[in-house]
């Protein structure tokens, strides 16, 4: 549990949202011990979806920032909203960074074409600007759908 290792911050958010928002302290902050990575969430009244929210967030900025070694990885398909998203958006980040940031390559290694490589990459649009920045940093074009 990804919770287990983090520091969790309550704290009253500020804005609109009426007495519940101004009065409790359901706002969210997780930063992962050891690390410098935190993410926060207050965008609902509940303090517990809120935390959910800020621990999703965080493992989607772990699985952009670490690369390991590319292992395969059983899914070959992972809707945004599935817990296994930052997973699944790891490993193909692995098989990018592996391949030089060409997903055309990385495509066939996955198993697919690269039209349907760069589908899965642009679900979230973090991804595919993480790819991008990652390509110009290399010298490579940009992705553009």
């Amino acid at each position: 549990q990804l919770s287990g290792y983090c520091q969790l911050d309550f704290f009253k958010a500020t804005g609109n949202g009426g007495q519940k928002r101004n009065k409790t302290s359901s706002a969210v902050r997780v930063t992962l011990n050891g690390w410098s990575l935190s993410a926060a969430d207050c965008s609902e009244r509940s303090q517990h979806r809120n935390r959910e929210t800020a621990l999703r967030k965080l493992r989607m900025l772990l699985a952009l920032s670490e690369r390991r070694p590319y292992q395969e990885f059983e899914r070959k398909e992972c809707s945004v909203e599935h817990p296994y998203f930052p997973l699944f958006t790891a490993k193909l980040l692995d098989l990018m960074a592996e391949q030089q940031w060409d997903y055309r390559k990385a495509a066939e290694i996955f198993g697919c074409s690269g039209t349907r490589m760069l589908k899965l990459l642009s679900k979230a649009p973090e991804v595919l600007e993480h790819c991008n920045c990652q390509r110009r940093n290399a010298g490579l074009p940009e992705i553009h759908l």
